[in-house]
Parts: structure tokens; sequence; C-alpha cells
């Protein structure tokens, strides 16, 4: 239900106001001050605001910069007197959405209401979706401090032309990040070419990456064209590159320094304006050491470099990966899972990273049937895992023994973080493992007062 907050000096406008619009199904209330209206913007979160012009102590339009930088895209209806329609042109120009001049009928105010929330929803509905693209296109998904330096890193790098080297264990989601750039970057349109080095013997990895003549050898009926020369203009992501043979470094390292190639049996020499990302489970400085990778083509590679942690790093994260992956697997239904189930998934060490998450989670999906995910449902090394407590800090949840939604265990998390901060929303978000912008957000989300 929309929750529309009324802030106006006089008590019977507020009340007929009010009147009118529950009858339209709205939650109203109502202020006749200004400080006071801009305490239950802060703790009400309303969907929409009607706000007087001229009111004491506090005029409406100290009100509506201050109401902004609480809640930047909270929609506000300015109320104006008969010609003050340049006041009112100015409340527009600080942010709100509307204006309505005294006096003026109940039902063109409802109308505005109206069409004011239907265009916050339709807002609304963009950010999602975008951020939707962002995903589908590679945005690494997580609110842990971590994972959202990596993704502010990958935004940071994105529109650079200079090599990158992301680092981590598989499964991980290098590609992911990999593909995020490519997406984030002036080179969006042009081809992301992904080739794993680790997957293909010397002699077709070479002609994979600079492609190769007719002839050139046996099998070679016809020219073909090369990865580096499909991506020209775009990106090419090398995967695995530690595993590239050392006779094709040494010919990787001079195409990304001269920017130009043969294909294999020709001789001409072709130029290419390609982005190069590369990414590797390995350490590069170990491989160095022991002799299978060249340190001139490390540091050709590795100047931005990216490391993605972990999963068991970053648990905070599993939560919403798993409703992520529930939502893939299931979207009919928003499927219940125990607190024990969720402890056993967050405890455990994930070898296999995100990519052994998402199997465990698909299979958890198909055998449950639709029903509540269950212990029995999981793997047998996943049901053995040791739940780690932590004496006195210890979260305690009450959950029902058929399970539980996600949103109803997101919430209570919220409210035990607030609980354990003494309302601190910095330490909460702290304890919780995410930004204190995100805590903002669920908090708003869950009308949970701050």
């Amino acid at each position: 239900m929309n929750k529309i907050l009324i802030i106006d000096d006089e008590e019977q406008l507020c009340w007929a106001l009010e009147k009118g619009l529950r009858q339209e199904g709205y939650q109203v209330i109502t202020s006749t001050r200004g400080k006071e209206g801009l305490e239950l913007i802060r703790n009400e979160l309303p969907s929409l605001v009607i706000l007087d012009l001229k009111m004491p102590e506090m005029d409406g339009l100290e009100v509506l910069v201050k109401a902004k930088d609480l809640i930047p895209k909270l929609p506000v209806i300015m109320i104006t007197a008969h010609g003050s329609i340049d006041t009112a042109i100015e409340a527009m120009k600080l942010g709100a959405i509307d204006y309505i001049s005294k006096p003026f009928d109940l039902n063109e105010l409802k109308l505005i209401v109206k069409q004011a929330l239907m265009v916050n929803r339709l807002q609304e509905e963009v950010v999602f979706l975008r951020s939707e693209l962002n995903r589908k296109h590679g945005r690494i998904l997580g609110d842990s401090p971590a994972i959202q330096e990596v993704n502010t890193l990958v935004e940071r790098v994105a529109d650079s032309n200079a090599t990158v080297m992301i680092t981590g264990e598989s499964g991980t989601g290098k590609e992911v990040a990999a593909l995020s750039i490519h997406h984030l970057s002036y080179r969006r349109e042009k081809p992301y070419v992904p080739i794993n080095c680790a997957a293909l013997p010397e002699s077709l990895l070479e002609s994979e990456l600079f492609g190769h003549e007719k002839g050139a050898f046996t099998g070679a009926a016809v020219r073909k064209s090369g990865r580096f020369e499909l991506a020209d203009k775009g990106t090419l992501f090398l995967d695995e590159v530690t595993e590239m043979p050392l006779s094709m470094q040494v010919k990787l390292l001079r195409v990304l320094q001269e920017r130009q190639f043969e294909r294999v049996g020709g001789t001409e020499s072709i130029s290419i304006d390609v982005r190069v990302i590369a990414a590797t489970n390995r350490d590069p400085l170990e491989c160095i050491k022991n002799g299978t990778f060249r340190e001139d083509l490390y540091y050709r590679l590795n100047v931005l470099p990216i490391h993605i942690p972990p999963l068991r790093e970053r648990a905070a994260d599993i939560p919403l990966l798993t409703r992520h992956f529930l939502k893939i697997y299931n979207p009919a239904k928003e499927q219940g899972i125990s607190s024990e189930v969720m402890g056993l998934l967050i405890n455990y060490k994930w070898p296999g990273n995100i990519r052994e998450l998402q199997n465990v989670i698909e299979r958890a999906v198909i055998l449950s049937q639709g029903n509540d995910i269950l212990v029995h449902h999981l793997p047998k090394e996943i049901q053995e895992v040791e739940i780690i407590k932590s004496g006195t800090d210890q979260v305690i949840l009450n959950f029902p023994d058929k399970g539980i939604s996600f949103d109803e265990v997101e919430r209570e998390f919220i409210f035990k973080a607030l609980e354990k901060s003494s309302g601190n929303q910095t330490e909460a978000a702290h304890l919780l493992g995410i930004t204190r912008s995100a805590l903002l957000y669920r908090a708003q989300k869950y009308e949970i007062k701050l």
C-alpha cells in the first residue's frame, strides 16, 4: 500500500486531504510543521509527499530541499497559493514533480497523485531493468564490501584501453567481470571474443588467436580469421592465460607491444585495435617463479589488476546469490528454505565457488519439486558441514520448521543487526557485511524505521 505524507499548516486541509486519499486506498499520515514532516520522511519512508509551499517555522522550499537530501527519488507535489506560480516553478527546479494551486479540486489532486505514483513506479522498474541488464551482461552480484570494491574497480577501468589481469579461483566470476568491463566500455557495440588458452593444444591455439592462410597446414582449406582479428575495435578475453605454452607467450607479447600480427602461413602484417583482458586461476608470480609464465608478459598484462575473492571470503553474499539462483530455476514461485539449510550454505567452504553454489541450488530445486528446500536436498558434503557458532555474539533467529521466505530472513537479520548496533546504521551495515546504502535500500524495502 502506498503511504502518502501531507505537510500543511492548515489542520482542516490536512484532515480533508487525509479523508479523501484514504478513500482511494492510500495510507495517509499528516503533519502541520516542516521539521516534524522531515522526521516523518526519515522514519516513515513515504511513497509520496504533498507539501504546502507557505508554512511558518520552515517554508516548503526548505523542506523540499532537505527531503530530497534524505530520499533523492521521493516524489513531492507542492501546494501553492494563487499567484505563486514563479515560486512553484522554483520548486520544480529543486525536485518537485508537480504542483497544484489553491483552491483546488480534490479529484484533480487525486489524479495528480495517481499519475505521480505511476511515474515513480515506472522509474523504479526502469532502474530495476537496467540493473538486470547489467547483471545479464556480467555485473558481479553481491553486497559485501569485497564485491562492491570489485564492481567499483570494474567501472573505473572500463573505458581505459590498458590491459587488465583478473585473478581468482575457478568459479569466482572472472569471465563475468571481463564481460562487465566490455559492456561498460565505449567498445560495447563491438565484438567481445573469449578464448580459453588451456583448452587448445599449441598448434591449434596459434591458429585460433592469429588465424591462418589457405594451405598453411594440412586441413587449412580456406583462409581463417583469428580471435584477434575478430575482436578488432572490441575486446579479447584470454582465459587461463598462464596455461599458454611459452612459445605462444612470446608471440602474444609481440602482438601486445606492436598491435599487429601475421596469420599462420602468411606474410601480411595485420594491424588491430583490441582491448585485451586476461584471467587466470593460478598465482602468476608463482608461475613466473616456476618458469611456466614469462615475467615480461605478466607486466604487459598486469597494468590494471583485479582480484575476485573466493565465495568463502564473502559469505554475506550467499543468501543474495541463493535467492538469485532460486529465481532462475524456479521463477514461478518464491521457494522457501529452512534455516538449517541456510546455515549449512553459509558455513560450507565452496571450493567450486559461485559455480558450485549455482549447481547446488539447481539440484535442490529439482529434488524439492517446488516445496521448501530441506537439508536432505543438499549434497552429502554440505549436509555434513559443522555450523560455526560464536558464543554470545551469534545471531539467533526463530524460524518455523516448515521454512521461511528470504525476505523474512533478510528482514530479521536487519532487525538483529540494528538491535546489536543500538541503531547505528554504519555499524549495522558492517555487521551484515554490506554497504550503508545497501542497508538503507533494504530498510526502505521492508519498511524498517532507522
